[in-house]
């Protein structure tokens, strides 16, 4: 399944919006390291895949900018454990 996520540079997140309920992955920037700070879907639109496209979508303007990143948020974190294609850009 794939959704229409937005990168917001600015306000430091991306998000989609699932059957209406706004879905987030919010970070910080500083010296080129891309902290995921939040991953956030909500119960009622869980379960199809949305917080790891937009953990995806994250690594891959990551990558793209030459950021290393910081999977603070514990869900960016075991979605990386489980994807070592993306192990490179860790900084953690």
């Amino acid at each position: 399944m794939s959704f229409a996520i937005q990168h917001d540079p600015a306000g430091h997140r991306f998000e989609t919006r699932v059957d209406g309920a706004r879905c987030l992955l919010e970070y910080t920037l500083s010296g080129g390291i891309m902290t995921i700070v939040h991953t956030g879907v909500p119960v009622r639109v869980g379960g199809r895949g949305i917080a790891a496209a937009l953990v995806q979508a994250a690594l891959d303007v990551a990558r793209r900018e030459g950021w290393g990143v910081v999977p603070a948020c514990s869900y960016a974190a075991a979605w990386m454990d489980r994807h070592p294609e993306y192990a490179d850009l860790c900084r953690s």
